[in-house]
């Protein structure tokens, strides 16, 4: 290796390792590993500017291997990100640093996505290079062709989501998709092969992948390496070895150089064993020149790019071109005038159905569910290899992948992705959906059969704990609609929502409408409103959501007879509800002194609305097998068994 190149990736290897030890906290070990790889990409390769850090014509850099983010911090430091500066990395693990423990995804600062939690960076990189294709089949391969790489170590190729998303890279034959692999056989427990004897070739070239296998610290196998993946044909493993803490005299290839700070001493060593003579973090000036230099590579490159863009600005503006909200103003209309009895996972069909004749920026798709989750439409043709000029994705039964993609391709922007699974596999998903929250992405999760309404399935199929897990994730908005009007409302605020991914709880079963006329309001938007009222002077407040709204009104009807008058209260999302004003929320919840709530799952999320003398009607036991009627009525989710609890209660 030139001695240039040392000093490059040294001035990563020694600003990760004195950051993780004033920090006294951090992963030291794989930045001085893959501080050559990544030094021979960033010089050579990677398509970037960090004057323009958005630039949608650049090459995406992955880090899944999240806990080395000094790795990352570093490199955008280096080479000029105004987002890190030098008292960031000094500042890496505190409060409000950029410079977080794991990689927190912030728009315009070359943080391309949160990672950490081992293998979504995979899938994520699987999402930005699926969104990379679409595009470029609408916009053009002029302006839209670049790589998209992710670097992965031992622990997220042991992750069940990396065989599910490089199984699906592999289907798609996505070219521009490159994994920098940190074989370095090492994690925090030992030697990897106390767990893990895969032949990695193997694995990966059945995927589809090609496999490249190099030594890591070897600057021109790196190069050519990387030189070979430009023009390939189907996505590329790079299999670097290396070893983790590279220059650590005592640490070097052991797990004590993973997640410790390497000690004084120890780097006192290290800097002798890479001559290294500086300062904790300082760079000396040739060095950083250096660097910044690299940052300047595809200066000339984007100001090419930006006229060809300029040339063809129309094809941009169509992408954006939708007309959302008349299209769901008169999808409601018809609600109205044509009332039905139907499934609220139909009503989503019929509203996508809608939406899609004329939005081509929506991607859909489902984890092997499409007939059932009702996610695929007329109007969708679907994505296959080679042929990406579809908006519909057959995800296989790959639930946590799905979600961690859909990540991804809502981070690439200028694309919605919305996916199906039954809302008990939410489970499945639930790393991806809280970093959907995390990053405030737009992603859509279209989660079906609901409750134990899907019947004969059973337990295993019965959400019950699902809905209380999920609305306790912060920045995510469950909607649990009632019938077709709140389904489309439901809809409009997912897709308004920017910075916020969504819930769509829908049922199996067939529900009656309970909104019977027209307002251009969004009531759902509402978090929760009155529905039904028996009487103008009350004594009772039902709260109740999807499927169960029915059965709040058929129940209210009932207390009417017995001179007990009631407000139903229709919640479909709890989130948006909590975020009202006090005035609102008083108004709703205050106006009598008893409360009652029912819906088929979980009742303690309940509780903050009914009070501790309310009554909850709910679930909190597994589910059974029969007929779905039948169950309803085995846990007591009757008119009959609610009518005769709430006039105990009441006293009646």
């Amino acid at each position: 290796m030139n001695k240039l190149h040392n000093d490059l990736a040294n001035c990563i290897r020694f600003l990760s390792i004195d950051a993780v030890q004033k920090a006294n906290s951090g992963h030291p070990g794989m930045p001085m590993g893959m501080a050559d790889v990544v030094t021979v990409l960033f010089k050579n390769f990677l398509r970037f500017n960090p004057k323009n850090p958005n630039w949608m014509n650049r090459d995406r850099f992955v880090l899944s291997a999240g806990h080395g983010s000094m790795l990352l911090y570093s490199l955008l430091f280096l080479t000029g990100y105004k987002s890190i500066s030098l008292n960031s990395i000094k500042n890496f693990r505190q409060l409000n640093s950029i410079c977080a423990g794991h990689p927190e995804y912030h728009p315009n600062s070359g943080i391309e996505t949160t990672t950490g939690p081992l293998g979504q960076g995979i899938a994520n990189s699987v999402g930005f290079a699926i969104a990379e294709e679409i595009l470029k089949k609408k916009l053009g391969k002029d302006l839209i062709n670049h790589k998209t790489y992710v670097l992965a170590g031992d622990g997220c190729l042991m992750e069940g989501i990396s065989h599910e998303a490089m199984s699906l890279a592999g289907h798609l034959k996505l070219k521009n998709l490159v994994m920098l692999f940190d074989n370095n056989s090492i994690s925090i427990d030992g030697p990897t092969d106390l767990a893990v004897s895969d032949n990695f070739k193997k694995r990966f070239e059945g995927y589809g992948w090609n496999y490249i296998l190099i030594n890591g610290h070897d600057e021109k196998e790196i190069f050519k390496a990387l030189k070979n993946v430009q023009k390939t044909k189907k996505p590329t493993v790079i299999s670097c070895k290396t070893k983790i803490g590279y220059g650590s005299p005592n640490k070097s290839g052991k797990a004590t150089s993973h997640g410790s700070p390497l000690g004084l001493e120890e780097i006192e060593l290290v800097r002798k064993a890479l001559n290294w003579n500086n300062k904790p973090f300082y760079i000396p000036n040739k060095f950083l020149k250096e660097w910044r230099k690299i940052g300047q590579r595809c200066e000339t490159q984007e100001k090419k790019w930006i006229k060809i863009f300029n040339k063809n600005k129309t094809k941009f503006k169509s992408l954006k071109k939708n007309s959302l909200i008349s299209i769901l103003r008169r999808e409601k209309r018809k609600a109205i005038l044509e009332p039905k009895n139907l499934a609220t996972r139909k009503c989503s069909e019929m509203t996508l159905n809608a939406l899609t004749n004329q939005n081509h920026n929506l991607i859909g798709g489902s984890a092997d569910l499409a007939g059932s989750n009702n996610t695929k439409t007329k109007y969708q043709k679907i994505i296959k290899p080679g042929d990406f000029s579809g908006d519909y994705i057959h995800y296989g039964v790959r639930e946590h992948a799905m979600s961690g993609i859909m990540n991804g391709i809502a981070l690439y922007g200028n694309l919605i992705p919305y996916g199906g699974t039954f809302l008990i596999f939410s489970d499945y998903c639930k790393p991806s959906i809280r970093l959907s929250a995390l990053m405030q992405k737009r992603v859509i999760y279209v989660m079906t059969h609901d409750s134990i309404g899907l019947g004969e399935d059973g337990p295993t199929h019965q959400p019950i704990e699902q809905l209380s897990g999920l609305r306790s994730i912060p920045n995510l908005n469950v909607f649990r609609p009632a019938d077709r009007v709140e389904t489309i409302e439901c809809w409009e605020h997912a897709l308004k929502s920017s910075k916020t991914p969504s819930i769509l709880s829908l049922t199996r079963q067939g529900l009656n409408p309970i909104r019977k006329s027209f307002t251009n309001i969004n009531k759902c938007s509402l978090g929760g409103y009155e529905v039904l009222r028996t009487d103008n002077k009350i004594n009772l407040t039902i709260f109740a959501s999807g499927s169960e709204v029915n059965l709040a009104i058929e129940t209210s009807y009932k207390l009417a007879k017995d001179k007990i008058y009631c407000k139903v209260i229709s919640m479909p999302s709890m989130e948006l509800f909590d975020q009202q004003s006090k005035l609102y929320k008083n108004k709703i919840l205050n106006e009598t002194k008893f409360k009652i709530s029912i819906e088929a799952g979980s009742s303690d999320c309940w509780k903050k609305y009914v009070g501790s003398s309310g009554l909850t009607f709910g679930i909190n036991e597994f589910g059974k097998s029969a007929p779905y009627k039948d169950i309803f009525k085995h846990f007591g989710l009757t008119v009959s068994n609610i009518v005769s609890k709430t006039k105990k209660m009441i006293g009646n």
